[in-house]
């Protein structure tokens, strides 16, 4: 078997994020790196959505499973924290799964900068009825990297994903 950049890429789509199980480690921008070695070893450079990410070591098993499993026996999990990951990372589809799932996606760039210049809070619209009236419930949701929001018009509370 040869190995291609496109064929590992796409056993890396199989991989889930262990915290949001629609979203592959591909969709959630953390792998970083894929290398193929002559002698059909392969590394994988991995980076945490934040430094104290609990999931990291289940990912890196994930993916190894998921390797051995296609018969690649060669493999390297690597970890970096440079550059820091960022919401930007995140795919098109990756943030189209989570606004399905009912996890609003992260703030666009613009609320971004006005929540880092001007402390304003990001316009975050309910994943279930699009209404942008929402307020924020706690900084913590329902794990580290999300809020806890409440829509004002169908009152359900719903997560945000933080940017990052």
């Amino acid at each position: 078997m040869t190995l291609t950049q496109p064929y590992l890429e796409a056993l890396l789509e199989q991989v889930s994020d262990p915290e949001i199980p629609v979203l592959s480690v591909m969709d959630m921008g953390i792998i970083r790196n894929i290398e193929i070695a002559q002698d059909g070893a392969v590394a994988i450079t991995i980076t945490p959505t934040y430094s104290g990410c609990p999931a990291m070591d289940a990912i890196a098993f994930d993916i190894r499973m998921k390797l051995l499993a296609a018969g690649i026996k060669k493999i390297d999990i690597k970890h970096t924290l440079s550059p820091a990951w960022t919401t930007d990372w995140m795919t098109a589809s990756g943030r189209k799964k989570l606004l399905e799932y009912g996890i609003a996606p992260p703030a666009l760039q613009r609320n971004r900068i006005d929540k880092l210049l001007f402390d304003a809070a990001p316009e975050v619209a309910c994943p279930r009825c699009q209404s942008t009236d929402t307020k924020l419930l706690s900084e913590f949701g329902s794990t580290a990297c999300k809020s806890l929001y409440q829509c004002e018009d169908c009152k359900e509370p719903f997560d945000y994903f933080k940017c990052h």
